[in-house]
């Protein structure tokens, strides 16, 4: 796969993208598009464009986020949490004046992965599940709307709340088989020649041949300003050409993500080096790509997708909510560029079967039960792990830690536990004490707990019902994904269509198009 690429890079996809780069630059800077209803649209070619793509969102998130965020104490418990102010009740995602829908099924299954649905948001083109921008048999590399935004003179800027070799982000810059070729990826981001990555660092644990540091060098020996703490990211301007952006000591919790902390669990970092939100990076993105020609940035709220896996509401809508920030500096760029920008905002995929509704409290929610709840899954299974290996927890310790990390218990807020409740947190407990020792078939372990730790999720799941939500699975869904935008050609996003046909918009409304 390596001479693949090699030989890629040196004959065919180069002289592919010169072409489309005197194609692009020769384009018209007015459009006009006749729509399938036979009315006629015009807009100015923009001269910049921000993609923006919520891992595992689809409306279930969006409505669940902005619901919780209408509540006062919730608003106050994200920005103590946080740091981040929070004083809207409306996420900046509604706020955008075009809506679609769309379908985003994989080439050979219903139900989509990150790299099929990535390459298809990418490139336009359906794939294969795990296949990062390739055909479907894998024999084809597709250019990316990246790729051709870079050809046609644009700056070009890859961000990411997790590792910025994650399939999403790797579908706009490289081409392989398998999304789980790290180092592949991770030898193509550095050749692509892109402007501006930030935020999560890459999986260098999986490597075989390459150290961390040995990779920081590959960065710098790219021609890369390499960044990792407030200091050196706060000096980059204008004039320091291209750079890779990250933090040191990513997530304390696990330091093998290479991603950006959970956002609810921001009080652990040791210090503010290790809390540059996505929307900081999206501000200095904007700073750093903005030039004459414009710029293509994507920015990605992959850890949606992760909570959404482990069914933890509260903390799905923290990843909502910052990633909705990094959408809010877009907009305010937007206000001061009208006429010469388009953002769009959609889902790769919906996680977890999230709905708003659940059979034991019949049509009520009470969202403001969700503040409670001040620690990450990821945390609480962390401290659950050590409760096991010390071997001296008992189950009324654990139902304390359960009120203080949940509200469990809590009955000043409507959290008593029932007999029933109890008795499912009990059971979920001893699985978790002794793993080994329980008689619990794959099968039901798949069903209630999924790859996650037993009580965890049985705390996570019982808060989500008080509230009136409820969780279908830990894998992700069919559902269609919302597509969301603003500026120059956004009447093309309303309606109902395919995920390609997202990437076909965007590629046709900024002009980056090949010459057959």
């Amino acid at each position: 796969m390596k001479r693949m690429f090699k030989t890629m890079m040196k004959s065919g996809f180069l002289l592919a993208l010169a072409v489309l780069a005197v194609s692009v630059n020769s384009c018209e800077k007015r459009q006009e598009v006749t729509l399938a209803n036979e009315s006629t649209i015009k807009f100015k070619t923009p001269k910049y464009v921000f993609f923006f793509i919520g891992d595992g969102m689809a409306l279930p998130q969006v409505r669940m986020a902005e619901a919780a965020i209408s509540e006062q104490a919730f608003r106050e418990g994200f920005t103590e949490a946080t740091g981040t102010t929070l004083d809207r009740t409306e996420l900046n995602i509604t706020k955008l004046t075009a809506t679609g829908m769309a379908t985003n099924f994989a080439e050979n299954r219903f139900i989509t992965c990150s790299a099929a649905a990535g390459t298809a948001l990418a490139t336009g083109s359906k794939t294969t599940i795990n296949t990062i921008s390739m055909n479907g048999e894998r024999t084809e590399f597709l250019v990316t709307m990246a790729e051709k935004a870079k050809a046609a003179g644009k700056k070009v800027g890859i961000l990411t709340s997790v590792s910025i070799d994650h399939a999403t982000p790797a579908c706009f810059y490289a081409h392989t088989e398998d999304r789980n070729n790290y180092e592949i990826i991770g030898e193509q981001l550095l050749a692509s020649g892109f402007d501006y990555f930030a935020g999560g660092f890459v999986r260098h644990d999986t490597y075989e041949n390459k150290t961390k540091e040995q990779y920081i060098q590959m960065i710098k020996d790219s021609g890369y300003v390499f960044t990792q703490n407030r200091a050196e990211f706060g000096a980059l301007n204008s004039g320091s050409g291209k750079v890779f952006a990250t933090i040191a000591n990513m997530d304390s919790l696990n330091h093998d993500d290479m991603s950006l902390p959970y956002n609810i669990d921001l009080d652990i970092q040791k210090t503010d080096d290790d809390k540059i939100s996505l929307a900081e990076f999206t501000r200095k993105g904007i700073e750093l790509l903005d030039n004459e020609d414009g710029f293509f940035m994507m920015v990605e709220g992959g850890k949606i997708d992760w909570v959404g896996h482990a069914n933890d509401v509260v903390s799905n809508v923290y990843e909502t909510v910052a990633f909705d920030d990094a959408l809010g500096v877009a907009l305010e760029f937007y206000n001061l560029h009208p006429e010469e920008t388009l953002i769009v905002v959609t889902g790769d995929h919906e996680t977890g079967g999230l709905t708003l509704g659940f059979a034991g409290t019949y049509y009520e929610t009470a969202f403001g039960m969700l503040v409670k709840q001040n620690i990450s899954f990821q945390r609480f299974s962390g401290e659950v792990r050590e409760w096991s290996k010390a071997g001296n927890v008992s189950f009324d310790s654990a139902l304390v830690s359960l009120e203080n990390a949940f509200g469990l218990g809590d009955t000043t807020i409507g959290l008593k536990l029932s007999d029933y409740e109890i008795s499912r947190l009990k059971n979920a407990f001893d699985l978790s004490m002794n793993p080994r020792g329980s008689k619990i078939s794959y099968e039901e372990r798949a069903v209630l707990y999924g790859s996650y730790d037993p009580l965890t999720v049985t705390a996570t799941h019982i808060l989500a019902n008080k509230a009136g939500i409820g969780w279908t699975t830990f894998s992700h869904t069919g559902l269609p994904i919302a597509v969301f935008a603003k500026g120059q050609g956004e009447e093309l996003f309303n309606g109902y269509y395919d995920n390609t046909d997202v990437a076909k918009n965007i590629m046709q409304i900024g002009g980056y198009n090949i010459v057959e």
